[in-house]
C-alpha cells in the first residue's frame, strides 16, 4: 500500500518539477538577453600590443601578462595602450636566494680590500737581542718585534690589496633577471611608459610627473639606447633620486634599490628578446662551466 502511494507521488511530483526548473530557466535567459540588449555600448578600449613570440617558445595567452602602457607628455595619467609581457620574464616563479646572491656578487665582485698589516719583518726596530739569552730568569727571545710581544708584527694579518671577486654562475644571473622583474610586476612597482620624451627640462615637471602617479621615493627608468633626450637628462640631472639606465646595464642591485622601475616599450621587447634567448639558447650546457674572462 505505502510503495504505490510512493510511486504515484513521484510520477505526479517529477514532470511538475522538471517543468518549473525549465520555465525558471528559460526566463533567466530572455531575463539576461533583455538586460545585454539594454546596456549601452562599451568604450572603445585603447591600442592593445601584442607581442610576437614567433622566435621562442609557444605561449599561451591564458599566461601571459598584461600592462597598461601610460604617457609622458603630461603630468596627467593617460592609459594610451596596453602591452602583453611574456610570462618567462615578467611571470616568473620569484626565487628569493637566487636574487640575494646576485645582491650579494654585486656588492662583492668590485670591492677590493685595502686593509694591510705588517710582518716582523716589516715592522721597524727589533734588531738588537732584548735580553742575554741565560741568566735573566725570563722567556728567550731573539726580537722585540716577535708576534708574541706588543709593538710587534702580525702572524697572518690582512694584506692589501685584496679581491673580493669571483663570478656568479652564468644561469642565476639570467633567473635573477627574471626573478626581480617578476616581484616587481606582481608589487605593482613595475610601470610602462611610450617613451621618454618629455615635453620640458624643467626638474618640477619631473616631480610633479612622480607624484601625480605615485612611482615612490625613488625611480629607476630603463630605455633601449644609451642616448637619453636632453629633456629627461637635465630634469633628472636635478633628482637625486632618478636615475637613467639603458637595458644593457639592467641589473639586481639596481632594481632593488629603486622603489620603482619605469620600462619603455621598446626596452621591454628588447628586455625580453635578449632574456628568452638566453633561457631557451642551445649551446646552454657551455654557460654552465668555470668562468672565463673571454666568456660572452
Amino acid at each position: 500500500m505505502l510503495n504505490n502511494i510512493l510511486k504515484t507521488s513521484r510520477q505526479v511530483l517529477y514532470p511538475v518539477a522538471r517543468t518549473f526548473t525549465r520555465s525558471s530557466n528559460q526566463a533567466n535567459v530572455v531575463t539576461e538577453t533583455a538586460a545585454e540588449v539594454a546596456a549601452p555600448p562599451a568604450t572603445r578600449s585603447p591600442l592593445i600590443l601584442p607581442q610576437d613570440y614567433t622566435d621562442c617558445l609557444p605561449v599561451s595567452r591564458n599566461t601571459a601578462r598584461q600592462a597598461w602602457i601610460e604617457n609622458t607628455d603630461a603630468v596627467a595619467e593617460r592609459k594610451v595602450g596596453l602591452i602583453e609581457l611574456h610570462p618567462d620574464v615578467f611571470a616568473a616563479q620569484p626565487r628569493v636566494d637566487i636574487i640575494q646572491e646576485n645582491v650579494e656578487w654585486q656588492r662583492k665582485y668590485r670591492y677590493v680590500s685595502m686593509a694591510h698589516t705588517k710582518t716582523r719583518a716589516e715592522v721597524r726596530g727589533g734588531g738588537r737581542k732584548p735580553w742575554p739569552q741565560k741568566g735573566g730568569g725570563r722567556a728567550r727571545h731573539g726580537s722585540l718585534r716577535s708576534p708574541m710581544l706588543k709593538g710587534g708584527g702580525v702572524v697572518h694579518g690582512p694584506r692589501s690589496p685584496t679581491t673580493h671577486f669571483y663570478m656568479l654562475p652564468f644561469y642565476k644571473r639570467v633567473l635573477g633577471l627574471t626573478s626581480t622583474l617578476s616581484v616587481k610586476l606582481a608589487q605593482d612597482d613595475l610601470h610602462i611608459i611610450e617613451n621618454v620624451d618629455i615635453p620640458t627640462g624643467d626638474a618640477e615637471f619631473l616631480k610633479d610627473l612622480i607624484a601625480e602617479r605615485n612611482w615612490g621615493p625613488s625611480v629607476l627608468i630603463v630605455d633601449e639606447d644609451h642616448m637619453f633626450p636632453a629633456n629627461i637628462c637635465q630634469a633628472s640631472d636635478d633628482l637625486g633620486y632618478v636615475n637613467l639606465m639603458p637595458t644593457f646595464g639592467l641589473n639586481v642591485y639596481s632594481m632593488l634599490k629603486h622603489d620603482t622601475l619605469v620600462l619603455t616599450v621598446a626596452a621591454v621587447k628588447h628586455l625580453e628578446q635578449r632574456l628568452l634567448f638566453q633561457l631557451n639558447r642551445n649551446d646552454a650546457a657551455s654557460k654552465g662551466g668555470k668562468f672565463k674572462l673571454d666568456q660572452v
